[in-house]
């Protein structure tokens, strides 16, 4: 999806630049070799500023499950070995139930190491919206996003909800043209900011209106990026420590995540949230199971469902959510570039996470392979389902 491409080079523009024998500097990272992309995706702090999301004293156990052996896609005969290696997938994880039925890694990558999202950080920032609801540090998602982010007042966001910034339909005119060097995507970083305003803000209060709030959907990597701004401008607490105490500590991930931050030391929403595979399988399980932590409900009742279903019709292949990429029958996804994937479907309690260095940011056929990949896992448990 072209709108994934778009993402990672927004947010990634305007870091400081990296060491010659590095991966070349953030703004180049589409263009990284696959060398390069095998080498920096599983180690985004050694290149790259990181703040860090805490995990707590204990960790939620994924106890192994039956073994799933995937034997057909597609109707043909399947090997995950030569699968992973033709589609530069560095692991695959299956859950069932909260069981581990398979887990495999490649790339030199392993249980112990974490690895970057991309944009599945966006549907993790949005969750982090729906703590903040059940916290009361948002009063509604229908309030005006200038309630909490006084710097867009007087700006096209005047008339704009929580709501509609959640889905992308603000209706302010937003260019993502990544290839037009004058394009939003391309000018959001490199605008010097206003004095006194967060950057991101500053670039954003400045755009007009092309639709009524809430008519119109369209991608913008930069409305993302101020939900980050909106979590913290409303709980008083940076994105890394508010998911720590909601959802790190309290369910029990088994890792420090780490998140990319700007010379100002605000995480990108929108970005590159690293952490272990089986991390990103307790994220899903999080979600699918209610959003319960240790000590009870970290969202608000209702809040999964109305996250992840589709709010408005969009250019993709998947209806848009509160930052999730929504199927039928309730089955949602977080998806990232270059083959990112976090997908739950809570009728068949399966959990799916893909981590891979795809050779090209996005690529129709290779998310064309993957889909059939879960469809396949899908089918196999339906199968086991059967009397």
């Amino acid at each position: 999806m072209r709108a994934f491409i778009l993402a990672a080079g927004l947010v990634l523009a305007g870091l400081p630049a990296v060491a010659a024998d590095k991966p070349p500097p953030p703004a180049s990272v589409l263009f990284w070799s696959q060398a390069q992309k095998e080498a920096g995706f599983p180690k985004m702090e050694a290149y790259f500023p990181m703040s860090t999301a805490a995990r707590g004293d204990q960790v939620h156990d994924l106890p192994a499950g039956a073994p799933l052996a995937v034997a057909r896609v597609g109707g043909r005969t399947f090997d995950l070995a030569e699968y992973m290696a033709r589609e530069k997938t560095a692991g695959i994880l299956v859950l069932q139930d909260g069981k581990v039925r398979l887990e495999r890694y490649g790339l030199g990558y392993g249980p112990e190491g974490r690895w970057t999202s991309f944009s599945v950080a966006k549907s993790v920032t949005s969750t982090l919206v729906g703590a903040a609801v059940k916290d009361g540090y948002i009063q509604s998602l229908d309030d005006a996003v200038t309630r909490y982010i006084p710097g867009l007042k007087g700006s096209a966001y005047d008339q704009v909800s929580v709501r509609q910034l959640l889905t992308m339909t603000s209706g302010v005119k937003w260019n993502e043209d990544y290839t037009d060097a004058k394009s939003d995507v391309a000018l959001l970083f490199s605008t010097p900011a206003d004095p006194g305003l967060d950057s991101t803000v500053s670039y954003m209060r400045r755009l007009p209106r092309e639709a009524a709030p809430g008519a119109k959907w369209v991608y913008k990597t930069g409305e993302t990026n101020l939900i980050g701004v909106l979590v913290t401008s409303a709980t008083g607490k940076s994105l890394s420590a508010y998911l720590s105490e909601k959802i790190w500590k309290p369910y029990g991930m088994e890792k420090d995540a780490l998140w990319m931050i700007d010379e100002r030391g605000q995480e990108a929403g929108g970005c590159c949230l690293s952490m272990t595979l089986r991390d990103y399988g307790r994220v899903g399980e999080f979600l699918r199971t209610g959003g319960i932590g240790a000590s009870g409900p970290v969202l608000p009742e209702g809040w999964i469902a109305d996250a992840t279903r589709a709010h408005a019709p969009t250019d993709e292949r998947f209806g848009y959510g509160y930052q999730w990429w929504t199927e039928p029958n309730g089955v949602f996804n977080g998806l990232g570039i270059f083959g990112q994937r976090l997908h739950v479907d809570p009728a068949r309690k399966l959990v799916v996470v893909i981590s891979s260095a795809w050779p090209e940011a996005t690529n129709p056929a290779r998310s064309a392979r993957q889909d059939a990949l879960i469809a396949a896992i899908a089918a196999q448990l339906d199968a086991e389902a059967r009397p």
